[in-house]
């Protein structure tokens, strides 16, 4: 397992321009991680896919590819970029919709239509969970060439707690996001709020969870949750602070 960053390690400065491509590309080299998930934030296109894959060459980077949905047509197109850029997975996360999380069956159509690429390509699929149940996740990817994105806070937002879902998912997983965070009680004590937290920081177990992931685990991609702070410049400044602190941290568990 390869530890790393992706650009959901850094929202905000991809989000302002503060950072592009490349510059995600640098500051792995600069945090020493070897892997680099792109995701819809700053995507890989038909476009940069060259550039980008040049320089994390340059730099010994093994890129990952990701995108969501599951449609057939943009799966094949993500697997030539794939292809390009020689990420040996694609990434994909499903998202809910106005009328509710995509129903099982349909799931399973899209999953079993995407079979035949994936095997021709001879890269596999990692969906991530978000809003489909671990459970039912997990017997919906029982195939080869299918697998899991591992997300530790996703499955909060379908009531689902981190340790049901890594013992339900955790043989599946593919890639790992580690998603740090916090729950505490708002001041008037009728509600929660969750914070994202440095890796090691929040209330993940993360040595649990890395002795629970199969041999089909290849990555561990940072992923942060800062709060925005009064300005945009100390927002960013704290994006930078999590990632170092994280992957310090990560470094004691994760040395590659």
């Amino acid at each position: 397992m390869q530890l790393g960053i992706g650009t959901y390690s850094f929202m905000w400065a991809l989000g302002e321009g503060v950072m592009d491509a490349m510059g995600l590309l640098q500051r792995a080299s600069e945090l020493g991680v070897k892997r680099v998930q792109f995701g819809p934030n700053c995507p890989v296109t038909e476009t940069n896919a060259d550039q980008i894959a040049a320089e994390a060459r340059r730099r010994g980077l093994t890129l990952e590819i990701g995108m969501a949905g599951l449609e057939t047509g943009e799966i094949l197109r993500q697997l030539e970029l794939c292809k390009r850029t020689g990420s040996p997975l694609l990434r994909t996360v499903l998202q809910e919709a106005p009328e509710g999380a995509p129903p099982a069956a349909w799931i399973a159509g899209q999953l079993r239509a995407a079979g035949p690429l994936l095997a021709n390509a001879g890269i596999p699929l990692a969906l991530e969970n978000s809003v489909t149940p671990a459970a039912e996740l997990a017997s919906l990817l029982q195939a080869e060439w299918l697998g899991v994105t591992l997300d530790t806070a996703n499955s909060l937002a379908i009531c689902e707690g981190w340790r049901y879902v890594v013992e339900h998912l955790a043989p599946l997983t593919l890639g790992f996001h580690v998603k740090d965070f916090i729950v505490r009680r708002e001041w008037h004590k009728m509600g929660f709020r969750v914070e994202g937290r440095p890796a090691g920081q929040g209330q993940l177990d993360i040595p649990w969870i890395l002795a629970r992931l199969g041999p089909r685990c290849q990555s561990a991609i940072l992923e942060l949750w800062p709060p925005e702070q009064a300005s945009r410049e100390e927002t960013i400044r704290m994006e930078q602070a999590w990632a170092e602190r994280s992957i310090r941290t990560l470094r004691g568990w994760i040395p590659d």
